[in-house]
C-alpha cells in the first residue's frame, strides 16, 4: 500500500511498516485520521485503535509508519466497524 490510508481502514502493521512493530508486536490497527505533518518522504503519522483478535478496540494510538510497509488486514469481514 502506497497510497495514504483513509479512516476506517483495517491494517497490519509489522516490521515492514516499522522496526518497532517487528515479531510479537505486530498490530492489527483501525485507521481514524491521517496526520498531515510534515515527515520524512515515505513516512506517515497514523492515529487509530488496536485491535485484538476479536475486533474489539484495546487502545488508542497515533503510530509512525511507511507507507510502502502498510498491508490491508487479511480478513476484514471478521471486524465489524461500530459507529
Amino acid at each position: 500500500m502506497t497510497a495514504l490510508p483513509e479512516p476506517g481502514d483495517l491494517l497490519q502493521i509489522d516490521g515492514s511498516a516499522s522496526v518497532q512493530f517487528a515479531g510479537d508486536r505486530t498490530l492489527t490497527f483501525r485507521v481514524v485520521s491521517v496526520c498531515d505533518r510534515p515527515t520524512y518522504h515515505g513516512w506517515v503519522w497514523l492515529t487509530g485503535y488496536v485491535l485484538n483478535q476479536r475486533g474489539t478496540a484495546t487502545a488508542k494510538r497515533e503510530i509512525y509508519v511507511q507507507l510502502a510497509g502498510l498491508r490491508p488486514h487479511q480478513s476484514p469481514a471478521d471486524y465489524q466497524q461500530t459507529p
